[in-house]
C-alpha cells in the first residue's frame, strides 16, 4: 500500500506507543473530531480525509477483530470490502449541512448506513445489523482514556447547550440546511435542559440510501454513548420508533442505563 493509503496508516498507527499504552494517532484525532467538534477534514500525515471517511476507517480498525472472532475471517474480508464500497457510493452523494451543533453526528451517518446495508446483505437480521453496529461504535469511543471520556461528555454536552438558542433562532430565521435537524429547546435548571427534536436529518440520510431500517437502533447509541460519557440522559420517544419527536432530557451530571438486553421499552 502506498505511502498515505488508510491501510497503511492503520499500520503506522498500530505500532506507535505512548507512555507504554498502545494509542494510534486516529486515537487523537477522533477525540479531537467527535468530542470538540474542530474540523471537517482531518489530516494525517499529508493526505486531507473527510471526517466520515476517519470515522469508518477508525471504527474498522477498533473492531476488526471482534467480528472476526465472532464470524470468522471470512466474513470479515466480506464486511470489508462490501462495506468500503458502499461508503464510496455513500459518501460523495451525501449532502454538507455545514455548521451545526448537530453536524458531528451527521458524519456518522455514511459509515452507520455502508454497515447496516452490508449486514443485512450478508444475511443478518435487522437486530444483529443493530447489535453489530452498537459493538463497533463502542469500540471506537471506549479507545479514548476513561477520564478523558468522562470530561469530553461534559464538555460536548455543555458547549451544545449553550450553541442550542442560536440554533433555534437559525432554524426560525430558515436558515437552516434541509437535512439540519429542528427542535424544541427547554433550559431546565443548572445540570438538566430538555430537547424535542422534531426533524433528524439522520433520518433523512437512511432514507435516501433505502436503510430506514437501521432505526431505531441507531437511536439507542444515545443510551450507550451517554452511559460511557457518564452523563444523564433520558428518552421516552424517538422518530425512528414512529413518534411524533425525540423527546430528549439531558443532565450534565447523572447516569444512563446501557443493559441493551433489557430491551428498549421506555427508554429508546
Amino acid at each position: 500500500h502506498g505511502a498515505g493509503s488508510p491501510e497503511r496508516v492503520a499500520a503506522d498507527c498500530r505500532n506507535m506507543h505512548i507512555c507504554g499504552t498502545v494509542i494510534c494517532s486516529m486515537d487523537v484525532y477522533f477525540y479531537a473530531l467527535q468530542c470538540l467538534s474542530l474540523f471537517e477534514i482531518a489530516t494525517v500525515g499529508e493526505v486531507a480525509w473527510p471526517m466520515k471517511k476517519m470515522i469508518y476507517l477508525f471504527a474498522m480498525l477498533r473492531s476488526c477483530k471482534s467480528l472476526i472472532r465472532k464470524y470468522g475471517k471470512a466474513f470479515w474480508g466480506r464486511f470489508k470490502r462490501i462495506s468500503k464500497e458502499k461508503l464510496a457510493v455513500i459518501m460523495p452523494a451525501t449532502p454538507n449541512i455545514g455548521k451545526s451543533i448537530f453536524s458531528v453526528n451527521y458524519q456518522f451517518g455514511p459509515a452507520y448506513i455502508a454497515w447496516y446495508k452490508t449486514f443485512m446483505e450478508l444475511g443478518m437480521q435487522q437486530q444483529e445489523a443493530w447489535e453489530n453496529i452498537w459493538l463497533m461504535s463502542e469500540k471506537m469511543v471506549t479507545a479514548i482514556p476513561k477520564f478523558l471520556l468522562q470530561w469530553s461528555g461534559k464538555t460536548y454536552i455543555n458547549g451544545f447547550r449553550k450553541k442550542a438558542a442560536a440554533h433555534v433562532e437559525r432554524q426560525q430565521g430558515n436558515g437552516l440546511h434541509p437535512y439540519d435537524w429542528r427542535i424544541v429547546y427547554r433550559e431546565i435548571n443548572d445540570n438538566t435542559f430538555e430537547l424535542d427534536i422534531t426533524e433528524c436529518g439522520m433520518k433523512k440520510l437512511a432514507h435516501d440510501f433505502d436503510a430506514d431500517g437501521m432505526l431505531p437502533g441507531i437511536c439507542r447509541m444515545d443510551n450507550l454513548l451517554s452511559h460511557l460519557m457518564k452523563n444523564g440522559f433520558e428518552r421516552t420517544k424517538t422518530l425512528g420508533d414512529g413518534d411524533n419527536c425525540c423527546n430528549c432530557r439531558y443532565h450534565i451530571v447523572g447516569t444512563c442505563e446501557w443493559s441493551p438486553e433489557k430491551g428498549f421499552e421506555g427508554r429508546k
